[in-house]
Order: structure tokens, then C-alpha cells, then sequence
């Protein structure tokens, strides 16, 4: 089929053939705009409600006024068949000339009056059509068999025929009256008020729709803006953040998105931080080593003393080194979602006990009084290395920023639901600008006394993720030369996380 086209004609043939899969997709695109559905909706919530107004008005008028018709009508006609109570007969009222009264009554009321007899035969009629016929119609044999009045309206002819039951003085029934009006007129008023409504109809509904074009820009105008700034934010423009603008949706979704967007900028200078002080830490203790090996190899006959202190020096550099990457690694395994906890019922104050007895030698070296307070026998569920791992570095800490003949005080406590640990010390506490600081990794008060003691500037970020892991808390009250007070609040029942539990199961 195309053997004989050129290459570009051939092209183009291809792509009309794809055009309109493309175009229907278009189409489906713009009405799930919210744009689109913004307009439709307000257009059918305006014009739907205009629409059956518009009909409702004329229907319930025309009908009031054929209502108000029917009652009068029925009055009018029980005036007429009042005037024949005086007589003993039909015949004897016409000779009294009722036939000529009931023709003047029509003509200035507008409306056509017949006299029935019980037979059934139109003794007359105001408009001397039908006078000596018989009539069968449901509402005169209805008003002649029940002796009640009856009302109904003809759609077809438009009129409103009354039928009451005429009686003689003897108050017997002589027959029945039927007196007949023609509405039309309330249809021709009905079709011209309708014509006039409809105009302005017509002209409500194109402003409505005006408007629901506008509002509906106006809207998707506000949210083009926004789409646009997230995707510049997708491109890597990440400094970038929504205006609060719009209604309230529209500005409770800024706000959090823009909230999102700060914390993962924090989270991402954090890592960037992190990255820094781990490349720093790791490197420290290398220069150190390479520099007291190149101090040996630049010396000759060093002398045995001086060689074993320099190796000593070396071996401190790769304990310190080795301590960076155990802690980092510990850390970079509790990060994962699927951090393995070990949970089992652990009695706490025998747990206290043996940490705080491995720890009393370091204490003895400063002369820091070491006590442990006991409120009652806690047992919970615990990851027991993991939290040992908590109260070491608790303790060792106020242990290793302690003064002299200081003293460190460890409590536990527990509720129905909590257990409570407090570690307290007398030493040299945490400036307050940098309370909010000490749980982020690598981050150390006094960086000259953390190396001489062999801190990490880990421990500490160590100890919140192991608490976190626990769902518990910890909270930190420093004052400077006063002292620092850990308190540990963690659930007695360890109940799994959804998080830990998928982990489980992949």
C-alpha cells in the first residue's frame, strides 16, 4: 500500500494513524483536569437548579390559578342553583323567567350555564347549543346518583365545569346545574410568561456559565502555578517552595509540602554533614598512624623505648579506628527498617547491677562515687545487648565528664506501663547552646577532651536509636558546671511495629 509513497509522505501517514489514540487520551486528560470538573460542576449545580425553577414556577402558578378558578366557580354556581329552591319544578322556573336571568348571569360572568333534568336531558342552556339533548357525563350522573357537588378540570378543551344538584322548595331533586368556564387564557398567559422567563433564562445561564468559566480559570490558574513549582522541584530546583496562596486546601497542602521539602533539605544537609565528620573521623587516626610510622622510618637505630612507645601510640590509633567502625557500623544497622531486636523478658535490676559492677573500675580511677537506686523488681521486654548498650554509654559518659571525687546516681523506677531509667551526675554539664545538638552523630561539646577520653561523638546517637527501637523516649536537663541528667522512658511490653513486622516476613 505504500510501496509508492515517499519517505516523508510515509510519515506522515504513520502519524495520523497514532493522532487519534493521542487525541482521545487528550480529551480524557482535560475532563480529569480539576479545572474541567470545577467548570462542570458548577455549571450543573447553577443551571440544573435554574432549569427546574423555571419549570416548577409556571406549573405551580397555572395550577394556583385553576385551583382558585375551580373554588370560585363553585360559589358562582351554588348562587345560580339557589335561586331554583324557590320553585316547585324546572319548568315552573323557567316560566318565571330564570331562563332569562341565568342567560344575562352568563353573559357577564363569562361562562356557560345548562339545567339537567333527573332524566338526564339539558332542560337549557345559556348558550342554547345543546337544549332538549341528552347528556352523559360523568360528574351529572355522579351528582344525581350522590345528590353532591362535583369539580373537574378539562386539559383537552381547557375549561373547569361545576355540576351541584338543583332542589325545589320540597327540597326534592329536580336535577342538576352544570356551569362551565373556559381557562385557556391561563394557558396563553402560562406560554407567555414562560416565552419571557425563558430569555432570561437563557441570559442567567450564559452568565452563569461565564462565571463558572472564570472561577474555574482563576482556580486552575492558582493550580498551574503550583504544578509548575513542583515540578521545578522535581528537576532539582529544591530550594524551591510553594506560594501559600488559593483557598484553604490549597494552603494546608503548601504548607505541608513546603514542610516536607525543609525536612528532607535538613535531612539532606544532615547526611551531607555526616558524611564530612565520617570522612574526617576515619581519617584522623590514619594521618596519626602515618605519621609516627614516617617519624620511624626517617630515624635510624631508634632506640627500643621510643620504638614501643611510637607502636603503642600506633596501636591506640587502630583501637580508636576500630571503635569508629564498630559504632558506625552498629548505627548503619539499626538504620535499616528491618533492624533485627531480639526480644525477651529481662529482669532490669539485675541487668543495672551487672553494667554498673563492669563500670565501677572506671569510676574507682576518678574517684567518682558510682550508686544504683532501685524502686522496685522491673521485668520487660527488651532487646537485652541493645539496651545494656544504653546505660554503658550512659553511664560511662557521666563517668568519663565527671570531676574529680564526683558522683554518679542511677535509678529505676517503673509505672503500670513504663519503665523509668535516670542517670544523674555531678559533672561538668552541656552549655545550653548546645543541648539541642548532643543526640546528632559525630557531634561533641569539647572535641580536644572527647579525643583524650575516646569518645566517638557516636554514643550518644547510638543510645536515641536503641530507645526509638524500643518506642521510648529520652530526655536531657544540662547545667554547666552543675551537672546532666539522662531520664529513659520506655514501654514494658514491646509491641512490633507494621515496619518490623514486613521486615520479618520478607
Amino acid at each position: 500500500m505504500f510501496k509508492n509513497l515517499k519517505p516523508d509522505r510515509l510519515k506522515i501517514v504513520k502519524f495520523h494513524k497514532k493522532s487519534l489514540p493521542e487525541l482521545v487520551r487528550l480529551v480524557f486528560r482535560k475532563l480529569k483536569s480539576a479545572r474541567v470538573r470545577l467548570f462542570m460542576i458548577l455549571a450543573v449545580f447553577s443551571i440544573v437548579p435554574l432549569y427546574f425553577v423555571d419549570v416548577m414556577i409556571p406549573y405551580y402558578y397555572r395550577s394556583s390559578m385553576i385551583k382558585d378558578r375551580k373554588a370560585d366557580l363553585q360559589t358562582k354556581a351554588a348562587v345560580v342553583a339557589g335561586e331554583y329552591a324557590d320553585f316547585e319544578s324546572l319548568a315552573e322556573a323557567e316560566k318565571a323567567g330564570m331562563y332569562n336571568q341565568m342567560v344575562r348571569y352568563s353573559a357577564f360572568e363569562t361562562m356557560r350555564i345548562r339545567v339537567i333534568n333527573t332524566n338526564f336531558v339539558i332542560q337549557s342552556d345559556s348558550y342554547s347549543f345543546e337544549t332538549g339533548k341528552t347528556i352523559i357525563n360523568s360528574r351529572v350522573i355522579s351528582a344525581c346518583n350522590s345528590k353532591k357537588s362535583f369539580s373537574g378540570y378539562d386539559k383537552t378543551t381547557g375549561t373547569i365545569e361545576t355540576v351541584v344538584p338543583l332542589y325545589n322548595k320540597n327540597n326534592e331533586l329536580m336535577g342538576v346545574l352544570s356551569v362551565g368556564v373556559d381557562v385557556s387564557e391561563i394557558d396563553k398567559f402560562q406560554s407567555e410568561v414562560s416565552y419571557r422567563t425563558g430569555i432570561i433564562r437563557t441570559a442567567l445561564v450564559t452568565i452563569l456559565l461565564a462565571g463558572a468559566y472564570i472561577i474555574s480559570k482563576l482556580y486552575g490558574k492558582t493550580l498551574r502555578k503550583q504544578f509548575h513549582t513542583v515540578e521545578e522541584i522535581a528537576n532539582g530546583h529544591t530550594e524551591k517552595r510553594l506560594s501559600i496562596k488559593g483557598d484553604t486546601q490549597l494552603q494546608d497542602f503548601a504548607r505541608n509540602f513546603n514542610l516536607i521539602m525543609d525536612k528532607a533539605s535538613v535531612l539532606d544537609e544532615s547526611r551531607q554533614e555526616f558524611v564530612s565528620n565520617v570522612s574526617h573521623e576515619l581519617k584522623t587516626p590514619i594521618t596519626s598512624i602515618k605519621v609516627l610510622a614516617d617519624s620511624l622510618n626517617l630515624q635510624e637505630d631508634v632506640p627500643i623505648e621510643l620504638y614501643k612507645e611510637f607502636m603503642q601510640d600506633i596501636v591506640n590509633e587502630i583501637d580508636r579506628e576500630s571503635k569508629i567502625i564498630d559504632d558506625l557500623l552498629s548505627l548503619v544497622r539499626m538504620d535499616k527498617p528491618s533492624g533485627a531486636m531480639n526480644i525477651s523478658s529481662v529482669n532490669l535490676n539485675e541487668l543495672m547491677e551487672i553494667v554498673l559492677k563492669r563500670l565501677k573500675p572506671i569510676a574507682q580511677k576518678k574517684n567518682i562515687e558510682l550508686l544504683f537506686e532501685s524502686f522496685r523488681p522491673v521485668v520487660a521486654e527488651i532487646d537485652e545487648v541493645k539496651f545494656t548498650q544504653v546505660v554503658s554509654n550512659l553511664v560511662e559518659n557521666a563517668i568519663k565528664y565527671n570531676n574529680l571525687d564526683g558522683w554518679v546516681h542511677v535509678a529505676l523506677n517503673a509505672d503500670y506501663q513504663y519503665f523509668y531509667v535516670r542517670v544523674e551526675d555531678s559533672g561538668i554539664g552541656i552549655p545550653k547552646e548546645n543541648q539541642d545538638m548532643v543526640f546528632e552523630r559525630f557531634y561533641r561539646v569539647d572535641k580536644a577532651r572527647s579525643r583524650e577520653t575516646g569518645g566517638t561523638g557516636l554514643g550518644l546517637a547510638i543510645v536515641k536509636k536503641i530507645i526509638l527501637m524500643h518506642h521510648g523516649t529520652i530526655k536531657m536537663h544540662s547545667e554547666e558546671d552543675v551537672g546532666t541528667t539522662f531520664t529513659v522512658r520506655i514501654p514494658l511490653n514491646y509491641v512490633q511495629s507494621d515496619t518490623e513486622q514486613e521486615g520479618r516476613l520478607s
